[in-house]
């Protein structure tokens, strides 16, 4: 019966390598997804140097709040910008013309400096043989509380029209 037993004994001792095995190998998956895990969770940590995950929600929760924070103020002086911009006198219309017919050319003007609410400015300078006269008049809507000539009319015009 000693060649029964070391039988059984030699059997259930090859059973047990072929588990040790079986379980070294199982070892070995679970090792290497455990490092997988552990790279998934260091990249969605990153850099917040929190390694509890609550922490780094709450982390990533107060940057989004600040970046929010951030765009309503960058967005409140974006509008303060444009509306400064649209009040800048950045349409220009100039219109030469011959102010008395017994002088050769087109040497007076009117230059007009308006906005898009057609406030701004008109300046006319009229050329004669013996001197030159400059006249400024403010723009309100399109008109003046002084009277515009057909001349600044036109350069008036010519301002609105430019984009």
């Amino acid at each position: 019966m000693d060649g029964w037993n070391d039988q059984i004994a030699m059997i259930i001792a090859a059973v047990e390598g072929a588990l040790l095995l079986i379980l070294f190998i199982g070892l070995g998956v679970l090792a290497r997804k455990l490092g997988k895990l552990k790279g998934e969770h260091r990249k969605m940590v990153g850099d917040t140097g929190v390694p509890n995950m609550e922490e780094v929600m709450n982390v990533v929760h107060e940057r989004l709040s600040l970046l929010d924070r951030r765009q309503i103020t960058q967005g409140d002086r974006m509008d303060q910008h444009e509306k400064r911009l649209s009040s800048l006198k950045g349409r220009i219309g100039v219109h030469r013309f011959n102010a008395f017919s017994d002088s050769g050319s087109d040497l007076s003007f009117s230059v007009a400096f308006v906005n898009e609410e057609q406030d701004g400015v008109v300046i006319t300078g009229i050329h004669g043989r013996e001197q030159t006269f400059l006249y400024a008049k403010p723009i309100d809507k399109g008109q003046s509380a002084y009277m515009l000539t057909p001349e600044e009319k036109i350069a008036i015009n010519q301002a609105m029209q430019k984009a």
